[in-house]
């Protein structure tokens, strides 16, 4: 199946658009919607209808078959469990149908009812108006990614992140030591978040804070000094014990070179002493 083109995605989705009356405005945000993000043709279109009546489309999802045959689909809906008859998901500010095509293509389309149409449009930064039928929307200016650029920490941030790093490097060890993989594993994910911030901390400083680390820090690598993410991609491990502890003991190489260039650089006190401490608790039955 050849993939259709960004224009013909286009061109389906304003045209159900515009033949829908209950649909009185569209907007795109997302990576299309940044004009700094790489172009590919991965990228989703992240769709914003604005309607009249949300029940009518929520009563029957047959509607979404217009825009192309599915692989598979995930909406709002289907983070309910459908048997619990205590909860009974209110969906009429906002609901979501997250779809992948079988050309390749894929759409994240969401509903909200017309009367939040304005202050929706508004907060985010990645925005750009693809249908306005009733000129309800306010101008609003060109697409940035200035709302996702990374900002600096305050002293208690970084405190905390330091902190959190040195207390779940307990956590690996406890399950290594245990031969608990799975939860070492999973408490290894935790010190790459925190990698992640430092990470991004240092990479607003060698911008002025004008980069866009991106989800997971998928950009990072544009904005760091090629040895850093190297060294970051060294924290991820196999399933066996000894690559695990080879994995932890990159990211605390990595984190400990980078919190101190941070706080180096943004006046933070940072307490070695514990870093010591934890580094020999670590170490003590290898």
């Amino acid at each position: 199946m050849q993939k259709r083109s960004e224009q013909e995605m286009f061109d389906e989705i304003l045209s159900f658009a515009r033949e829908d009356e209950r649909v009185r405005a569209v907007w795109m945000n997302g990576s299309r919607a940044n004009p700094n993000a790489p172009r590919d043709g991965w990228q989703d279109f992240d769709i914003v209808f604005a309607v009249t009546d949300m029940d009518p489309f929520l009563a029957d999802d047959s509607w979404v078959d217009r825009f192309g045959e599915r692989v598979m689909m995930q909406s709002r809906r289907d983070q309910y469990d459908a048997y619990d008859e205590q909860e009974i998901p209110d969906f009429s500010d906002w609901f979501i149908y997250l779809m992948q095509f079988a050309d390749g293509n894929r759409m994240d389309l969401s509903l909200i009812p017309v009367k939040n149409a304005a202050k929706e449009v508004c907060s985010d930064s990645m925005c750009v108006v693809l249908l306005d039928k009733d000129g309800l929307l306010p101008e609003i200016p060109p697409a940035s990614d200035e709302q996702y650029r990374v900002k600096g920490p305050s002293a208690l941030e970084f405190h905390c992140s330091v902190n959190e790093f040195r207390w779940v490097s307990s956590n690996v060890a406890k399950g290594l030591w245990r031969g608990e993989v799975s939860y070492a594993q999973a408490m290894l994910s935790i010190l790459r978040e925190e990698l992640l911030r430092q990470l991004s901390w240092k990479a607003g400083i060698l911008t002025d804070f004008s980069a866009n680390p991106g989800k997971c820090g998928k950009f990072l690598p544009k904005f760091l000094p090629e040895g850093d993410w190297a060294e970051f991609l060294e924290t991820y491990a196999r399933g066996d014990t000894a690559d695990l502890w080879r994995a932890m003991d990159a990211a605390w190489a990595l984190f400990s070179r980078v919190s101190r260039e941070n706080a180096a650089a943004f006046g933070f006190p940072l307490d070695l002493g514990e870093e010591a401490r934890m580094g020999k608790y670590l170490r003590r039955e290898r």
